[in-house]
């Protein structure tokens, strides 16, 4: 349905995109990955029809509705929420007016092509949800995190990630056949995350977006294209998959690169050595003509990484920070509300709960940033705590140079170092220098993570510190952060970081604390058995209601064995769908491997000597195409089943 052929993108001199292909076929779901100023937003608005191409092709069917999302920068006012949203379906409220229209004018003379019309045009309202119009807004709205008071606001009194949200809600009730985002959960909550996971999952047309949440990469997406080194590689399958089998083909394609450079280095060393020999001229120039033809196989470069580490924490008690009754607000808003919570030492404590639940708030009482209204923070013994807030970036002075703001913040002993600190979050050479007002989200963020280690703590207080981080960057810090020492109360939005660190999760919302044991996962397991308990509570009081005044009807026990063994079969069904995707996957790899192998033999001009040997390779390889291309489709196929 859209298709980029030979396309190059160029940033001044350097290209951004250099002749590459992409194609989207209809109800696929494309996760692009790559570091931060790869061209993944660029890559996105060329596709959105925002940014022109220097060079190649782009192509799209005729029927082809494209919705795009930006990182940020979207403002709505003028209108409530729900007026906002939907003018989203301008399109079915004017089919719903004609219809209005003509219901109108059947109280005259109507003949039989009106009343066609009217019956044609009523199946199309029909057709596009036009009767469920209103439940399916509030369905989106409330899946973003918007609560039923909201629909009446104004949309100019909701910040800037609320913004985004309200476009997000236009966008996904549009549902257009090539939806295009761009970092699409950066102001998302998790409980939002998780819904629009699942929206996503079951979208029906083809989705393309960029998220730095492996998590929810791994959920929605089923084929990864790499941004990297101008150019485009593709991978099927989810985040996971695309980790283990890009490992996988780059390190084959070093070991094909160093069996090159040896082939190459024989060839070069035999032309050295008998290039003034007239007896051996035939020979030479042979292999002269061989190292023309060997197309020279590149390797991806090494990836920076961060090298990231948390001083060892200075010794403190069993409890590292502990609050009594506290509470606090702002003016008439209550916040918290009579809560106790107990850090002990060496606990990974994750605040989870809606936007605007009171996560920060807790954060700044914790960090004795503010003191609570009522109550009391005590302090564990030898208690050292080291604060980033969510809006850490913006505290940095944005007229001083990044070695200025740093060696400012240092202590004097640890002055020396700021430098190796420095590049060891990927600011070398002349990148120090800069100005903080220059430098990207990320670049700021990993600025603000730097001078947190400038001081050795016991106690870390992380309010959403992976935000604008890429994917390597956030796994670095997620890893320093296992090794690290001491305690840890974080506060993140992102699904894998907080199953992978949590040890308890503690959830904030309507002014109190409940805390659970384990990591994210854990927490909403417990979540469900509380709701099925509840459940199974209500339907106990029900069935003895039931009983009390007559029978139950047969008729309701086999519908609810029926629905059981229909959602058993269905479990049945994906398992092996799931099975049967691995095993092409398998197949695909295996196959691909063989004819990569068989076109390095190929391409030695010594090989087609043999005659036989060259008829059986090509044949070989035309069958092995088919079988790929067959294997695809099929792959496809499995895909496409999990939407219908």
């Amino acid at each position: 349905m859209f298709q980029l052929r030979h396309v190059s993108k160029y940033f001044a001199d350097r290209p951004l995109l250099d002749r590459v292909e992409l194609t989207v076929r209809s109800g696929e779901r494309i996760g692009l990955c790559g570091e931060n100023g790869a061209g993944k937003t660029t890559l996105l608005r060329i596709l959105a029809g925002q940014v022109a191409v220097d060079e190649g092709q782009v192509q799209a069917t005729r029927e082809t509705a494209i919705g795009y999302l930006p990182q940020d920068g979207l403002e709505h006012r003028g209108r409530t929420l729900f007026d906002e949203v939907r003018q989203a379906l301008g399109g079915l409220f004017a089919l719903e007016n004609r219809l209005r229209k003509l219901e109108a004018g059947f109280a005259e003379d109507h003949d039989q092509q009106e009343l066609e019309h009217y019956a044609s045009l009523q199946e199309e309202f029909e057709r596009r949800g036009g009767y469920t119009l209103e439940a399916e807004i509030g369905k989106v709205l409330s899946g973003l995190g918007f609560s039923e008071q909201d629909w009446a606001k104004p949309c100019e009194h909701f910040s800037g990630g609320w913004q985004m949200r309200i476009g997000l809600a236009k966008l996904l009730l549009q549902r257009p056949n090539l939806l295009l985002l761009d970092e699409p959960t950066n102001h998302l909550d998790l409980p939002a995350r998780d819904w629009l996971e699942d929206y996503l999952a079951s979208y029906p047309h083809a989705v393309v977006l960029v998220s730095h949440d492996r998590f929810f990469l791994d959920r929605v997406v089923t084929r990864i294209v790499e941004v990297w080194n101008a150019r485009l590689s593709e991978y099927p399958g989810n985040y996971s998959r695309y980790l283990e089998e890009r490992e996988a083909r780059v390190a084959a394609l070093r070991e094909a690169k160093e069996r090159q450079d040896e082939e190459v280095a024989r060839i070069e060393a035999f032309i050295n050595r008998f290039r003034y020999q007239a007896n051996k001229a035939s020979l030479v120039q042979s292999r002269v003509k061989q190292l023309e033809k060997i197309e020279r196989i590149s390797v991806p470069p090494q990836r920076k990484k961060i090298a990231l580490r948390f001083p060892a924490p200075p010794k403190g008690g069993r409890t590292a920070i502990e609050l009594e009754r506290v509470t606090h607000g702002y003016g008439d808003l209550t916040v918290l509300e009579g809560v106790d919570l107990t850090v002990e030492r060496s606990e990974r404590i994750a605040l989870v709960g809606p936007n605007g639940a009171g996560k920060s708030t807790l954060m700044r009482v914790l960090a004795g940033v503010e003191d609570p209204c009522r109550g009391t923070r005590q302090p564990g013994h030898n208690l050292q705590l080291a604060y980033f807030a969510q809006d850490q970036a913006k505290v940095l002075d944005p007229q001083k140079t990044v070695l200025a703001q740093i060696t400012d913040a240092a202590p004097f002993e640890m002055v020396p170092r700021v430098r190796d600190i420095l590049g060891s979050f990927l600011f070398t050479g002349d990148d120090v220098e800069k100005k903080v007002s220059v430098l990207s989200g990320g670049e700021r963020n990993r600025l603000a993570l730097a001078i947190l280690l400038l001081r050795p703590a016991n106690l870390l207080l992380l309010d959403e510190p992976t935000n604008h981080l890429d994917l390597q960057s956030k796994e670095v810090l997620l890893e320093a952060l296992r090794k690290y020492a001491g305690t840890v109360v974080f506060v993140s939005h992102d699904r894998y970081f907080v199953d992978a660190l949590a040890s308890r999760v503690v959830e904030v919302g309507a002014g109190r604390l409940e805390s659970h044991p384990g990591n994210y996962e854990d927490f909403l397991l417990a979540k469900a058995r509380l709701g099925d308990a509840s459940h199974s509570r209500e339907r106990v009081e029900q069935h003895a209601s039931q009983v009390a005044n007559a029978t139950q009807e047969p008729q309701e026990k086999e519908a609810r064995l029926q629905n059981h063994a229909e959602r058993k079969e269905a479990k049945r069904q994906e398992r092996r769908r799931q099975r049967e995707i691995g095993e092409v996957e398998e197949s695909i790899e295996e196959l691909e491997r063989e004819q990569a192998e068989l076109e390095t033999h190929m391409s030695d001009p010594e090989f087609f000597r043999d005659g036989e040997r060259a008829k059986a390779a090509t044949e070989r390889h035309q069958q092995l195409q088919g079988e790929v291309a067959g294997l695809y489709a099929r792959w496809e196929e499995l895909q496409l089943e999990e939407t219908g």
